[in-house]
Formats: structure tokens, C-alpha cells, sequence
């Protein structure tokens, strides 16, 4: 099953890639923006808490997917283009099992822990 949810998410991360086609923007742009969102990360400089708050707010797609839907539908393909990216990060990390964060550590994701499993 864990199989078959990365296949589909890798299928939507090439939905992601296929939208950013009709944005007309430089191809480069993908690539090089799509690690952006782990920024998010520095959040946890102030603490579990807040990082987790930060991380899950850059990282959530139903937000990614209305700044892509508010700037298609405003004309604006810099809007639409950070909703995508967005969107396009998220799901990327889904592939390789990285989910939304719980408060208490960095490691606790909706998918489940992530990183090296102890011995014990």
C-alpha cells in the first residue's frame, strides 16, 4: 500500500510539472525554487512548536493550491507560479515519505516517523 500512495504522489508531482508548462515561464525556474519551502524549516530555531506551525503552513497543499488558483484566475503566473511550487514540494516529499509535523519533534510526521529507526 505504502507503494501504491508514493506512485500516486509521484503522479501528481508530474501533474505539477505538466501545469507549470502553461505559466510560460522560464523552465529553470522549477527546479530552482522548488527546495524553497524547506525554508520553512528555520521555524524550528524557535522551538518545536512554532517550527512545526511554520513548516506545516508552507507545506500544506490546500493552501499551495489557492495561491496557484487565485493567481491562474487573477492573471498573475508569479502568484500561480509560488502556489505551484509549492504544491509541487509537498508532494515531492510525500514521495519520500516526509508528511505534515507534530509539535513535540522535527521527526513526527503524519506518514509516521522519518529518519534512522533505533535499535531498541
Amino acid at each position: 500500500m505504502n507503494t501504491l500512495i508514493r506512485l500516486e504522489e509521484l503522479a501528481v508531482f508530474l501533474l505539477s510539472i505538466y501545469l507549470f508548462a502553461f505559466l510560460r515561464l522560464p523552465w529553470w525556474y522549477f527546479p530552482v525554487f522548488l527546495l524553497v519551502p524547506d525554508l520553512g524549516m528555520a521555524g524550528y530555531s524557535l522551538g518545536s512548536r512554532i517550527g512545526a506551525v511554520v513548516y506545516n503552513f508552507v507545506h500544506h497543499r490546500g493552501l499551495a493550491l489557492l495561491y496557484y488558483g487565485f493567481g491562474v484566475s487573477l492573471g498573475n503566473p508569479i502568484l500561480a507560479f509560488a502556489g505551484l511550487i509549492l504544491f509541487a514540494h509537498s508532494t515531492l516529499d510525500r514521495v519520500f515519505g516526509y508528511g505534515l509535523k507534530f509539535s513535540d519533534r522535527f521527526t513526527n510526521t503524519h506518514l509516521g516517523d522519518i529518519g534512522r529507526k533505533s535499535a531498541g
